[in-house]
């Protein structure tokens, strides 16, 4: 008896480190520099701050000096950025949005051509959050796809602008009169991000 548990724990361990090859390390080795392409770093991805940021604090100017002091920095920028993918991933967001243009069931039909390995080669999109299942929509290139309104609105109570949505209200990073909080300037910031290191002509 004693060998046959050891036969399964011995099998289980080997399991184990197949699963891990084949989800982390072989990935990771298909991305890598060595591939010829080149990783960009949080500094480089906030070098320019997106127009939506720019425009997030022409719409709230006190709140977003109290939230970001110097108003629209590279700093300011990559600091919304890390804390939105934070919450985004804290949120468990990725369980119903893929970031992830699959090749089947007509995807490129909905989201576009499928997505490319350079665009997941940044601080930004490793570890991956390619997700598995859409109960919402794909977000991979969801950048200018809304406005900056549309995301406070869709945040404080989805069915505002998507009637049939399940996802659950986020009005608590917002006041009541719509005016984000950190969290909710630093969400949209990082929605409206997603996308940008897409380059059809790759």
């Amino acid at each position: 008896m004693e060998r046959f548990y050891t036969f399964f724990f011995v099998a289980g361990l080997g399991c184990f480190g197949i699963a891990f090859l084949l989800s982390m390390v072989f990935p990771w080795m298909s991305l890598n520099e060595y591939h010829g392409m080149d990783y960009q770093t949080l500094e480089q991805l906030a070098a320019t701050p997106s127009a939506e940021f720019v425009e997030l604090q022409q719409s709230y100017p006190v709140r977003f000096e109290e939230v970001y002091p110097g108003g629209v920095t590279s700093e300011n920028y990559a600091k919304a950025l890390q804390l939105g993918r934070d919450l985004y991933i804290g949120q468990a967001c990725f369980h119903c949005h893929s970031q992830f243009v699959r090749v089947v069931s007509n995807e490129q039909q909905r989201w576009g051509p499928p997505s490319e390995a350079y665009e997941y080669m940044n601080a930004l999109n490793q570890p991956h959050l390619w997700g598995t299942r859409r109960v919402g929509p794909d977000v991979a290139r969801l950048k200018g796809r809304h406005t900056n309104d549309w995301h406070i609105a869709h945040f404080i109570n989805p069915k505002n602008v998507v009637p049939y949505s399940v996802m659950p209200a986020y009005a608590y990073y917002f006041d009541a009169d719509g005016t984000p909080h950190e969290e909710g300037f630093a969400l949209i910031a990082y929605l409206q991000w997603l996308g940008t290191t897409y380059n059809p002509t790759h």
